[in-house]
Parts: structure tokens; sequence; C-alpha cells
């Protein structure tokens, strides 16, 4: 039986994640899996942004949090929910975000590096991070994940590759995005 420092899980993020990891077993395969897509995954990133958007703004729970000024974003920002709609400069800004989220999911270094960008991404939504009024509750922030995690499912279906491919590919993106779920979950 493996012995889990479990105050360090909370104290030291590349201790976590690397538990995560090992646990979920996440590993050298499910990099290579990811990054054997990666040509036919890329050029779909703008539209899986659009799909992910076009729900999010479907919802006032969601919608909501794209109202308040987002930390980086120097143009205008809408008056209310109603004025939203996947052209306003701000959700094109957002939009611009979760492209270089996904893409740094296929092509990041996955050491300490990841665990430090995973938390980040975890602490944005929360107000210890970025804006102060940006306050995405966590079930918002789980429909997103479980949101993105059917649009990849679909996603990499639809790239051809035989089963066992696909398969493991699948498994490689359900296994990270579950890591990212826990580094959103600990800052809540």
């Amino acid at each position: 039986m493996k012995s889990i420092d479990e105050s360090k899980l909370e104290e030291d993020i590349v201790y976590r994640y690397e538990y995560l990891a090992e646990f979920i077993g996440f590993g050298e395969e499910d990099v290579a899996s990811i990054r054997s897509v990666i040509g036919n995954f890329a050029p779909l990133v703008p539209q899986i942004v659009e799909a992910t958007y076009e729900k999010m703004l479907q919802y006032d729970a969601t919608a909501r949090h794209f109202v308040p000024r987002q930390h980086g974003y120097e143009g205008d920002v809408p008056k209310s929910v109603a004025d939203l709609d996947l052209n306003d400069p701000q959700i094109k800004f957002r939009k611009e975000h979760l492209q270089r989220y996904l893409m740094n999911l296929l092509g990041h270094a996955y050491n300490e590096k990841i665990a430090t960008y995973l938390n980040i991404v975890g602490k944005m939504h929360t107000p210890e991070s970025g804006s102060k009024e940006l306050d995405v509750p966590l079930v918002q922030m789980n429909a997103l994940m479980g949101l993105l995690a059917d649009i990849l499912i679909q996603t990499i279906a639809g790239f051809g590759l035989e089963a066992e491919q696909e398969l493991k590919v699948q498994r490689a993106f359900q296994k990270l995005l579950w890591i990212q779920n826990d580094f959103i979950n600990r800052h809540y």
C-alpha cells in the first residue's frame, strides 16, 4: 500500500497532480494518445469553442458570468445578460481564452508546469484570481466541464480512428479533464 501525505495534497500542487495522475492512471501513453490527434483536433478547436459558448449563452446561470468585466479585457462590457451574443467583444475575448486552453491541453508539457497551469485555470474562475467580480459557482464549473467532456468525446468519435485508438484518446482526455476538475474544485 502506498502512503500518501494528505496534508501535502492540499499544499503542494505538483504532488497533488502527480497523485491524481497516478491514481487515475494518466501517464505517458495517455499523453501520446492526446498528441496523436493534434492534427485532427487543432483545426476543430474553433468549432468546439463555438459549441461551448452557444450552450453557455442559453442559460442565464452561465451567461451572467460574462457580463462583468473579465480580467485582461479592456473593451466595452455588456449592460446585461440580454445584451450578450456570440459576437459580443467580451465573449470573443473569452472564446480566445478557451481556444488557448484547449490548445494547451494538446501541447503542454505534462510535468510540474501542467500542475501550475491547471491550478491557475481552476482559480481564475473565483475571486481569488483575475477579476474580483468573477465568482462562478461550482455547479456552473461542473456543468462546463461535463459539457466539454461530451463535446470532446463527440469530436474524437468523428476522427475516424480505429476503435482501439479512439477509446485510448477518449480515455486520455477524460482522465485529464477529471484532473482539471479537481484543480477547479480545490478553490471552492
